[in-house]
């Protein structure tokens, strides 16, 4: 199974990421926005940071994760490349707890492809079927 593609749209960058549940499409949704600043085979998982969200569904908690990703780079100078994600249901919604690997962002060692300016909602599309998951976002550059 391919991990992610790209989706076209007119002004901005849009990827649909696969897994066989919920949690490995998240992975493959951050290996793809990431994909789109940097190489990410070119990204060592040097330092771990632990990510923890709750929402009230699957959207918004994509959207928080995808973003908290974005506040990582942004504010830590951080470039991912390794994601291992678990979801879980809670009273209110769902709950993520993440382990997500990478370095800092080294201009020589990671040549800069995009900049991601923020998240958004728009096209978002998460489709639950029998074997698989796929989760679609769009991201402002």
């Amino acid at each position: 199974m391919k991990r992610f593609e790209w989706v076209e749209h007119p002004s901005d960058i849009g990827f649909k990421a696969y897994g066989r549940d919920l949690a490995e499409a998240f992975e493959n949704a951050a290996l793809a926005l990431f994909e789109v600043m940097v190489d990410t085979n070119k990204v060592e998982p040097r330092e771990e940071v632990e990510v923890e969200l709750e929402a009230e569904d699957e959207g918004a908690l994509l959207y928080d994760w995808l973003d908290r990703l974005l506040y990582l780079h942004d504010a830590r100078n951080l470039v991912m490349s390794k994601f291992d994600v678990a979801i879980s249901k809670t009273k209110g919604g769902l709950k993520l707890k993440a382990q997500v690997k990478g370095e800092p962002f080294d201009p020589a060692r990671h040549p800069e492809r995009t900049a991601v300016k923020a998240m958004t909602y728009h096209m978002m599309e998460i489709k639950h079927e029998k074997d698989r998951c796929s989760v679609q976002a769009v991201v402002d550059i």
